[in-house]
């Protein structure tokens, strides 16, 4: 079983949640930051990707494995387990450094480039053998955890001969067997010079082992994107996978704070953002007062939807300050943005799919089909919302956090296929009725106006899953905050678009309603007979938009 702590709460596996540790975790989810600290036990995994951070010049790791039990070793085995983590700079935070062809592999065993440096823990000799590959020369490493003075963001970088923490420290309770504690340069380098190796003490006590280094960007040569894994390549042999029990600290920063290089611009620009949510959303309301006889249900709710989208934006902006501040948020603030981005998540499908419906504009009532959708959609929304708290909230290294991500993903997909059903299903009604009921001119309007809104629907959900995703991978690590930029841009232009196209205006044929009693039982007669209302009883509606409110 895999336990994942921030900041001190422990976290179960997903089956084990019952609706009290869902409401637990939606009030506190709030304890994340760049401060990392996990703990899993029972681990039967062989790779283990335990963080990704884009680091700038004088940007600083800290790694302290303050826990190590592996599982019962053969004693007729000559070399000891191989154990170690990897650390590798990749062009982008969404490319993974570690997908071998080979699932047997072990990249521990591989003398590759692309793996910039290995630390392997050699449990017979209490050592821990660093090896670098590559050009990265200016890549510091060193024994210890930083100091605290030289740990603050902004401070010169500590030189090779900073002072450190020792690194030979057992856990509480435990005499710890003394190792070499000293970096030494190995007298070992490759024919090419490239290849250098330092070794690290390792810290026994208890059947558990301990250690700790820091890692500092030297130059902007070292710059980049960086993937911190573990592994245990006796795992990865079929059959013979033995549990192991690991703890881990993992301290991440750059000279500006503790963001990754990619998160450092989203303080100012949720800000930005939100600010540009506030006014539309009060420029809305102005248009609504200006415009009260054709206001609509629906047209307040669309308010609501923008005021409820700038507050979470600016929770999410404020949370941003704090991480880079302090390595963590506020936890009450951080609940406030949970809140509100479930609110908003759950309004914004439900706002699109009854517009898209016809909702106010074309009928009154919701056929039983599109009752449905809205019955898979609200669910499956908070769903969504619940896995983004978990995955906020959980570390990537846990066991279940690739699980809720693959959720929320799914999930999402699903939300925003369904929310285009009612849009559809408008269109081929309105088609019905063009054709039926006389009214041809004012059908046919409202028919392209749909028409043009199911694109845009189109556009935005294409826009914001999918080509953000591939602009995400192909922009340079300091660049990746382009991609809430596209999201948040794409977002705010289709608040814009739909709202244009459904101002409260007399001369709008989305809001131009039978005139007679007549005229309003055909348009029940058609919706029913072309199973738009399929099981509902005609009723007569009134012509005032007043009324309708």
């Amino acid at each position: 079983m895999a336990v994942s702590e921030r900041r001190g709460l422990a976290r179960g596996s997903p089956a084990e949640w019952g609706p009290r540790r869902l409401l637990l975790l939606l009030l506190l989810g709030g304890c994340s930051g760049r401060i990392h600290r996990l703990t899993l036990t029972g681990e039967k995994r062989a790779d283990i990707q335990l963080n990704s951070f884009g680091f700038y010049t004088n940007g600083s790791l800290e790694v302290e494995l303050s826990l190590l039990r592996l599982g019962r070793q053969d004693p007729d085995e000559k070399t000891p387990p191989l154990v170690g983590f990897s650390l590798t700079r990749v062009r982008s935070g969404s490319v993974r450094s570690y997908s071998p062809q080979d699932p047997h592999d072990c990249p521990l065993q591989k003398n590759s480039s692309s793996l910039l440096v290995l630390f392997l823990i050699n449990t017979k000799d209490l050592r821990v053998q660093v090896r670098k590959y590559g050009d990265q020369k200016k890549l510091l490493i060193s024994p210890g955890l930083l100091p605290e003075g030289l740990s603050s963001p902004g401070l010169p970088k500590p030189g090779p001969s900073a002072p450190s923490k020792g690194n030979s420290v057992a856990p509480a309770g435990e005499k710890a067997r003394p190792g070499p504690t000293a970096v030494s340069e190995a007298s070992q380098q490759s024919s090419s010079g490239k290849d250098q190796e330092l070794v690290l003490g390792l810290g026994h006590g208890n059947n558990s082992y301990n250690f700790s280094f820091h890692v500092v960007i030297g130059s902007s040569a070292e710059e980049g994107q960086y993937n911190l894994n573990f592994h245990n390549c006796y795992n990865s042999i079929p059959g013979r996978e033995q549990p192991f029990d690991i703890t881990v600290m993992i301290r991440e920063k750059n000279p500006e704070g503790f963001l990754s290089a990619s998160e450092i611009p989203l303080f100012k620009l949720y800000m930005v953002m939100a600010a540009c949510f506030l006014a539309a959303g009060i420029f809305w309301v102005l248009v609504l007062c200006r415009n009260t006889y054709n206001v609509f249900k629906i047209h307040w709710l669309m308010a609501a939807l923008a005021f409820i989208k700038s507050v979470s934006l600016l929770f999410h902006s404020i949370n941003y300050y704090f991480i880079n501040s302090q390595g963590h948020p506020i936890e009450g603030l951080a609940v406030m943005h949970y809140i509100t981005h479930l609110l908003k998540g759950a309004l914004l499908f439900i706002t699109i799919a009854l517009i898209g419906s016809g909702w106010a504009f074309v009928k009154y009532v919701l056929s039983d089909k599109e009752k449905k959708i809205f019955g898979i959609v609200i669910p499956l929304q908070v769903l969504a919302n619940v896995a983004y708290i978990v995955i906020e909230s959980s570390e990537e290294g846990s066991s279940d956090y690739g699980v809720w991500k693959e959720v929320l993903f799914l999930v999402d997909l699903i939300c925003c296929g369904a929310i285009l059903f009612p849009v559809v299903w408008s269109i081929r009604h309105l088609q019905d009725a063009s054709g039926t009921d006389g009214k041809v001119a004012v059908n046919l309007a409202k028919l392209k106006l749909f028409r043009h809104y199911y694109v845009m629907v189109i556009c935005y959900v294409y826009f914001t899953r999918i080509i953000a995703i591939l602009l995400r991978v192909a922009v340079p690590f300091q660049w990746q905050w382009l991609y809430q930029l596209l999201v948040e841009g794409s977002t705010l232009a289709f608040f814009i678009l739909t709202g244009y196209k459904f101002q409260p205006a007399g001369d709008n044929p989305y809001l131009q309603l039978p005139q007679d009693d007549e005229d309003d039982v055909q348009m029940e007669q058609i919706m029913t007979d072309s199973g738009f209302r399929e099981g509902l009883s005609k009723v007569n509606k009134t012509t005032s938009g007043r009324e309708l409110l």
